[in-house]
């Protein structure tokens, strides 16, 4: 009952004009995004970062949570009618969609993966509005060295699911965390990693490090791959719409899609990439007509959207409640909490009560807005596909200059932006992922302070985490996650070479 209370108080936050107004200011900039093939909602809340810093923070974050549903609505069209998934979530969808866009369905794919998107979205953030004060009540009892070690896990499992090796998720995480340690150390005075730099006395500014890796590094590789041939977008007639049967054959998979998709989002390193593989795979299992898989059925577009569309409101559960992102858009959205003073935990929920409900609130309200874009909207959307692409990234990279000099009127700070957007284009080039290191920016200083607290509360004792049976038992998780997929990969190898 407390929890429906809240959300009540919460609605009535979330329906005033003006967040009303950046509601759909932000649902609509979320499919925008979404559409445009390589601009994604985590890219876009870091473009909008400096430009947001004066809005009250419940308004800023109801337009960044309608960007970040809109961006996961609005991906689907890129993947049905241009075979580019904007997201490694939306493989499977440009797979079976873009089968049926070429065969003339692209309206009826684009109508099951909105209408997905909305079921999914909803029952999400239902469960978010249940669980996170559920889980929020709970974690306020974790101690600081639980904390910490829950922290780790966060960075072992994030490491090794994002990219195609662990090795070189690591290696951008330690990236990533060296960064989040550039500056004074409050604690003793000493100045870190500044390499002689008064300006680095500070620290780097958050935002010139993800708009350097995310925008400016993507817009330095799409411009160096721009010549390796156009767009081939399959033209839409009418409305997104289903008939009949298509909508027999997508309400199961969206309910099965939504029930894989939004555990998997709520843990660490869970993602939405494994619930719309698996979304995937059952429905070809469980399909009557597995003939068509590979050729454009419906069912492998039903499920995977609400798969990727649930995972996204299980993201927010471990934001909320705990201040751990499990995603770049979540990472980057802790780092909007953490540029208005704000701390995403169990507290959160006690001293921001007007923020969390209205945020929350905001999510229905947004969905039901998405709903009524995308599918009136979608010959308008998928017209966007047409824009090309020099003028979108040139836009992008004046917008992501601008936004980083506003910061501080700094020509120190565009260097730096320079020297990351290098390094956000050698990342790409040689398939080492972002993520990781964005969240080695966001929650390395935060790691260092449970670690500290934790220390002090036990005289210094190291041994005393072990002594502690959460914090225990999670070190040990690392220590499985670290170890266990080495042994099987080696026993793998001598089982292949064996006669």
């Amino acid at each position: 009952m407390d929890a429906i209370q809240s959300l009540l108080a919460g609605f009535d936050t979330a329906l005033t004009p003006m967040n009303l107004l950046w509601a759909l200011i932000g649902v609509t900039l979320g499919t925008l995004v979404g559409v445009l093939p390589g601009i994604g909602p985590a890219l876009t809340v870091a473009l909008l970062l400096p430009v947001t810093a004066k809005l009250p923070p419940v308004s800023a974050f109801i337009m960044f949570a309608g960007i970040y549903y809109g961006g996961m609505f609005g991906g689907s069209t890129t993947s049905i009618l241009l075979n580019t998934p904007g997201e490694s979530s939306s493989i499977i969808t440009a797979l079976e969609g873009n089968k049926m866009a070429r065969k003339g369905r692209a309206a009826a794919a684009l109508a099951t993966a909105a209408i997905g998107s909305f079921i999914a979205g909803t029952i999400g953030t239902v469960l978010l509005t249940f669980a996170a004060p559920a889980i929020a009540d709970i974690a306020v009892q974790i101690p600081p060295g639980a904390k910490f070690a829950l922290i780790l896990l966060a960075f072992v499992t994030i490491s090794a699911t994002f990219g195609g090796s662990p090795l070189r998720g690591l290696i951008s995480l330690l990236f990533g965390l060296t960064i989040g340690l550039v500056g004074t150390d409050l604690q003793s005075g000493q100045a870190r990693f500044t390499l002689g730099f008064p300006e680095l006395l500070d620290g780097i500014e958050f935002v010139t490090v993800v708009i350097g890796l995310f925008a400016v590094g993507e817009t330095l590789y799409v411009a160096s791959r721009l010549r390796k041939g156009g767009a081939n977008v399959i033209k839409l007639a009418g409305n997104a719409r289903m008939n009949r049967e298509d909508w027999r054959r997508s309400w199961k998979p969206w309910l099965r899609g939504t029930a894989l998709g939004f555990p998997f989002g709520a843990v660490p390193a869970g993602g939405a990439e494994i619930p719309t593989f698996l979304s995937y795979t059952l429905e070809k299992k469980l399909s009557k007509h597995p003939e068509e898989f590979g050729q454009g059925a419906i069912e492998g577009v039903a499920g995977p959207e609400a798969a990727n569309n649930a995972a996204a409101a299980g993201v927010l559960v471990p934001l909320l409640t705990l201040g751990l992102p499990t995603s770049a858009t979540a990472a980057i959205l802790l780092a909007a909490f953490q540029q208005y003073g704000l701390q995403p935990g169990p507290l959160l929920f006690i001293t921001n009560t007007d923020l969390v409900w209205g945020l929350i609130a905001s999510l229905y309200i947004g969905n039901v807005m998405l709903l009524a874009l995308n599918l009136p909207l979608a010959p308008v959307w998928a017209r966007l596909l047409l824009i090309p692409r020099p003028f979108l990234y040139a836009a992008i990279l004046v917008f992501s200059t601008v936004g980083v000099y506003s910061l501080n009127n700094s020509v120190f700070d565009l260097y730096l932006l320079a020297l990351f957007g290098v390094i956000g284009y050698g990342m790409r080039r040689f398939d080492f992922p972002v993520t990781p290191a964005i969240i080695g920016v966001v929650l390395g200083p935060a790691a260092e302070s449970l670690f500290r607290t934790a220390m002090q509360q036990s005289s210094g004792d190291v041994g005393a985490l072990l002594r502690q049976p959460l914090t225990a038992f999670l070190l040990l998780v690392v220590l499985a996650a670290l170890v266990v997929p080495q042994v099987l990969k080696v026993r793998a190898r001598r089982r292949s070479a064996q006669p």
